[in-house]
């Protein structure tokens, strides 16, 4: 029977969320219901709310998540019931041509859930990410679910379905760092220590924070920046050139994705560097750079999608590192909340003060 249940809704734009009562059905083909235990608290959730992604409210938020199977629908195979799993956003198809040239990461017609989950006078509800995790339980694809160790705390497992992939995939997968690269990150929020700790991983030898807030800066050298530049009172283009030996950065990563800071990766970066934008750009933000100098410097500008990841491939693999003590996956919750504090987070992500909020849930329903 379909399930009543608490969800954190977004019901007109720009207006603060609430917490109701949401109907979950029982999965269909290929479909799964996950009893949600942890998820954080992201900007994506925030530009969902104040309708920076499309107008399809109600919006059921939440997507950075992890929980476990409860139940599962005709055919499915990919997880049975009981199976700790992270849930991703990107669920590659297999069939569609970036995943037939074998570049699924780009994939091009990702699975979601066929049916709808509501509120309860039936009005569909639409999933954050194809997600929709900020409640007791949510209907997802079984190629949404990555299976990853049950042991694993899931408030900081589930922060894998998305920030940190984003930033480690743009440091790891997009750019990609080599050993011996020099590397700066702008914008060190959770993101830009997920890209931090992706560069030290691969092996550069030099990673530089980039940010306006010392607090931040702080934080990025916790997760092994080598030099910090105070975007506030430095010029960042100068002194990256300046660390670096005159040359600039071979990798510049954005993690703020707006025309400025993308400018400085841009100009900051050694002749033939490369700079990957994964901060999310605002819709209408316009960038303006003469056309002779993305000629003259050569090299190479990559968006990173979600870390250009395979969830399958490099989830279970972050775990791994995290539990081998070579990656500080933990260090990203600054605080565990209540479902029905989401508000109160969203405030607190604009202030700068953590760097995940993570939502707990008790699994209580209605």
């Amino acid at each position: 029977m379909p399930q009543s249940v608490r969800g954190v809704v977004a019901r007109t734009k720009g207006e603060p969320v609430t917490t109701l009562t949401i109907v979950v059905p029982d999965p269909g083909p290929g479909e799964v219901v996950v009893a949600v235990r942890a998820c954080g608290v992201c900007h994506t959730d925030l530009h969902y709310r104040d309708g920076g992604i499309n107008d399809d409210f109600p919006f059921l938020l939440g997507h950075e998540a992890a929980g476990t199977v409860e139940s599962v629908g005709e055919g499915v195979t990919h997880v049975a019931v009981d199976d700790a799993v992270v849930l991703n956003w990107r669920a590659v198809c297999g069939e569609c041509r970036a995943c037939r040239r074998g570049r699924p990461w780009y994939c091009f017609d990702t699975h979601n859930a066929a049916q709808a989950m509501t509120l309860e006078d039936g009005t569909p509800l639409t999933p954050a990410l194809g997600i929709g995790a900020f409640a007791d339980k949510t209907l997802v694809h079984e190629l949404q679910c990555t299976k990853v160790d049950p042991d694993a705390d899931p408030a900081a497992a589930g922060l894998i379905g998305c920030g940190v992939m984003a930033g480690w995939g743009a440091a790891v997968n997009t750019a990609p760092v080599r050993v011996g690269d020099t590397v700066a990150v702008i914008g060190c929020g959770g993101v830009g220590d997920a890209a931090v700790a992706g560069a030290l991983f691969a092996g550069a030898r030099q990673v530089i924070a980039v940010d306006t807030d010392a607090t931040k800066l702080e934080w990025a050298t916790g997760f092994g920046a080598t030099h910090t530049v105070d975007a506030g009172s430095e010029d960042v283009v100068a002194r990256l050139r300046e660390l670096t030996g005159g040359f600039g950065p071979d990798i510049v990563i954005d993690a703020v994705g707006t025309p400025a800071t993308f400018r400085q990766a841009f100009d900051a970066r050694d002749l033939a560097g490369t700079v990957v934008l994964v901060g999310v750009p605002n819709p209408e933000a316009v960038l303006e750079i003469p056309l002779i100098e993305v000629f003259g410097h050569g090299g190479a500008t990559k968006s990173s999608w979600y870390g250009d990841c395979l969830p399958e491939r490099d989830f279970p693999l972050l775990v791994e590192l995290w539990q081998a003590g070579r990656f500080p996956l933990d260090r990203f919750v600054t605080e565990r909340v209540a479902l029905d504090e989401v508000e109160q987070a969203f405030t607190t992500m604009q202030d700068g003060g953590v760097l995940r909020s993570v939502v707990m849930i008790d699994g209580a329903s209605s």
